[in-house]
């Protein structure tokens, strides 16, 4: 059964008062309505209200059951209500399942009674049995202490809070205890003013049938809600859901792993949903505060036909390299990138890279001086490749040193025991590349930057301590200048 939303009446001031009421009925009533509504604070003429002694609730099935000869009197919890005070009333001996209309009317202590508020219209339901409790908060001191109560479901505050309390005072707190199963149940129950709480604890032993009623749920977006192909690996569900006393909580769960908590519960957004690729059931479960619960589901087939973009990104096209470097490159893709396979011409320069960031260490002594293409082919998880722009480089070892190259000059370093930054100078503006190694064979190679300048510097790092390494420094404009050779010793710690 779905449960009528409580709304908003405005009450019509008569005599010295004006009231404002809140009516709505309760999911849980076999001829029962619950009605509450805002205590008023104040006279029609703009005076505090401090004479306030009951409320009149009009109720029927005609269309304006005020006034009428149907009424409950209400006593009002204080003559002098504070500010967003809650007062409420169950209405008994209805019939279950007939719609009932509503409205309050206030009273004063000399019998004046306000206008009847407009209609609020409900259902009256079956209930379970409930137990009100009633509670004395007073004000000991001199001054006014304003305060509220609160205490978790099951339990409810019926009237009396929140209070405000001139000095010496006091107000009743009713509580009410409506169970949804025959268990017993505590809760606290905390009295909040004056910058302290006293907390105590409610007790009720539940009696009559617990709540069995499941919510329903239903997916709206994406509007396939059997079979829906996703071209990305993150999915954003939207629905609805219902219930005869509320839903408390929406999630999500997919088969293929994750779960989470979407947001919202009438209308809720199950976002962040990580697909793999092949078939993903997403089941939405929406629960009421009883534990009853249903399901939504909806099959997400994620079928990648992305590829991946991929680009080499050192050494630069254009650029004159020689000795050993490394060859870098980017790769993305919308799912995942698998591997990136490096070409030097076509053919495969070195092993498939697997995990970023992909880089290939390449020895160009062994490839014949003059011009080069490299390339990357970047894989993703579906299989579909894409081969990147290709960087032209000139390959200059031995041969490429001439008298037109730059002329490298004041090489410097400076050492730790794990790190060398080494520094030099050339007369026009090239290239920066430093190879290293344990012997004058180097083998290593700090990545080439291609931006041109006249002062250099490039540091090496992971070095061992205490360890004689070779060095030389290459710079290239146009074509390449290749140092002679030196050696540093990084220190002991």
């Amino acid at each position: 059964m779905a449960s009528t939303k409580a709304r908003w009446v405005r009450g019509v001031g008569v005599g010295s008062f004006s009231v404002v009421i809140l009516i709505g009925a309760t999911p849980s009533g076999a001829g029962t309505l619950d009605a509450s509504w805002t205590a008023p604070t104040t006279n029609t003429d703009g005076s505090s209200l401090t004479d306030l002694a009951s409320y009149r609730v009009y109720y029927g099935t005609q269309s304006a059951p005020c006034p009428g000869t149907t009424i409950t009197q209400v006593a009002s919890p204080t003559t002098s209500p504070g500010a967003n005070q809650t007062v409420s009333f169950r209405l008994m001996g209805l019939a279950a399942g007939t719609s009932y209309n509503v409205a309050v009317s206030a009273v004063d202590s000399s019998g004046r009674e306000s206008a009847c508020s407009s209609v609020a219209t409900a259902v009256a339901r079956t209930s379970l049995a409930f137990v009100d409790k009633t509670f004395t908060v007073s004000n000991t001191s001199s001054g006014s202490l304003s305060g509220s109560a609160s205490v978790a479901a099951p339990f409810t505050i019926v009237s009396g809070s929140p209070f405000t309390l001139a000095g010496s005072a006091s107000q009743v707190v009713t509580v009410r205890y409506t169970p949804t199963a025959p268990t017993t149940v505590s809760a606290t129950l905390a009295f909040a003013a004056g910058g302290d709480t006293i907390s105590v604890v409610a007790t009720g032993s539940g009696a009559g049938a617990a709540d069995t009623v499941a919510p329903t749920v239903a997916i709206t977006s994406p509007t396939s809600t059997s079979t829906y192909t996703a071209t990305t690996p993150s999915l954003t569900l939207q629905g609805t859901a219902s219930d005869n006393v509320g839903v408390t909580q929406v999630t999500w769960s997919n088969s293929r792993g994750g779960n989470g908590v979407a947001s919202g519960t009438s209308s809720w957004t199950a976002g962040g949903i990580a697909l793999q690729l092949g078939s993903n059931t997403v089941t939405i479960t929406a629960r009421d505060a009883a534990g009853n619960a249903s399901t939504a589901t909806l099959t997400a087939t994620l079928s990648d036909t992305v590829p991946p973009t991929a680009a080499i990104t050192a050494p630069a096209s254009g650029t004159t390299v020689s000795g050993t470097m490394n060859v870098t490159a980017s790769a993305t893709d919308n799912v995942a990138v698998a591997g990136v396979q490096f070409k030097l011409d076509g053919v495969n320069l070195g092993a498939e890279c697997t995990l970023p960031p992909y880089s290939v260490a390449w020895n160009t002594t062994t490839t014949a001086d003059g011009s080069h293409v490299l390339t990357a082919v970047a894989r993703d998880t579906a299989g579909n490749v894409t081969t990147s722009a290709g960087a032209t480089v000139t390959v200059a070892n031995a041969s490429a040193i001439n008298a037109t190259a730059p002329v490298i000059s004041q090489v410097t370093t400076t050492v730790t025991a794990s790190t060398a930054t080494i520094a030099w100078t050339t007369n026009v503006p090239s290239t920066t590349q430093v190879q290293y190694g344990a012997t004058s064979r180097y083998g290593t190679a700090v990545p080439l930057d291609a931006t041109l300048a006249t002062s250099h510097s490039q540091t090496i790092t992971g070095l061992t301590p205490n360890t004689w390494y070779y060095f030389r420094v290459t710079s290239a404009a146009g074509n390449l200048a290749v140092s002679r050779d030196f050696k540093f010793k990084t220190r002991n710690r």
